[in-house]
């Protein structure tokens, strides 16, 4: 079991953020500690939630009193996502100074996609190429993320290893491409491309969903899986094959509910026993 501290935002109803992330953490063995950037309602890709949005202030005042109770000294793993506000990537940074040297940062870089652009605050984008990069361990963009990040086009299988190899350069160690696809990908297949700063790099496909809409959060549920498996000693290969797997089996168990968010506690076996998927190594 490892001490992971999580800061993401949070919901009361549906699964993002935290609530996304937390519980596939805890089912595969995990001590977690949240701290929530928003408490909305539902997530805004309804159009219509309430709540409040967290200021920095805040989430340094949680900090502060994490770090009064040992907490911090103790953690093994930094878990962050969506950033509401520019300024919390600045506690963040703080933040990972006052962690353990060994203790990992898994960064998703959460500010746009693939035919939607960006959708986040100005000067977010910025701050996770020229910022948090260097200081991540593990990243997990989407391809339209990787592209901005790493200043390169992909449209080719080739094109995505050599975008991986150049966030390398930038800083993480271990790069995970979450929902990559180029010009070979068949239309009803999805692939997922985990690499290694030491080279390593593998490949896997899974069926393309007709899920609509697609529902919010899986984004943060796979960061949270990959993330627990590599902590649970995983090799990167089985981490991609286990993640790619289960997020495989909640697509599918949302698609029966018939429901717009994910089902979460249904697929909580798929997490803690996912069923075997090839990878392939490139």
């Amino acid at each position: 079991m490892k001490q992971i501290l999580s800061i993401q935002s949070h919901v009361a109803f549906g699964y993002v953020g935290n609530r996304a992330a937390v519980f596939p953490l805890q089912r595969l063995g995990h001590e977690v500690t949240a701290i929530n950037t928003v408490q909305f309602s539902n997530h805004t890709g309804y159009g219509e939630w309430t709540g409040e949005v967290f200021s920095a202030a805040h989430i340094e005042a949680v900090i502060d009193g994490l770090g009064a109770r040992g907490v911090l000294d103790r953690t093994d793993a930094l878990l962050t996502g969506y950033l509401g506000d520019p300024a919390v990537g600045d506690i963040i940074l703080a933040l990972r100074e006052r962690l353990p040297e060994k203790a990992v940062w898994l960064c998703d870089p959460v500010m746009g996609d693939v035919g939607r652009g960006f959708f986040v605050r100005p000067g977010i984008p910025d701050y996770f190429r020229d910022r948090a990069l260097s200081r991540a361990t593990i990243i997990t963009p989407n391809q339209f993320e990787l592209e901005y990040l790493t200043g390169r086009t992909i449209t080719t299988l080739d094109d995505a290893r050599m975008a991986a190899r150049a966030a390398h350069e930038m800083g993480p160690d271990t790069v995970l491409l979450t929902s990559l696809i180029h010009e070979d990908t068949k239309s009803d297949e999805i692939q997922m491309l985990a690499s290694s700063a030491s080279g390593a790099q593998y490949l896997v496909t899974t069926p393309l969903l007709p899920l609509d809409p697609a529902p919010n959060g899986a984004g943060d549920c796979t960061s949270a899986l990959f993330l627990a498996h590599l902590l649970s000693d995983a090799s990167l290969d089985q981490a991609l094959s286990k993640t790619a797997s289960s997020i495989l089996a909640l697509f599918e168990k949302t698609m029966a509910l018939k429901r717009r968010e994910l089902n979460l506690i249904g697929a909580q076996d798929a997490f803690a026993d996912p069923a075997p998927l090839s990878v392939q190594r490139l």
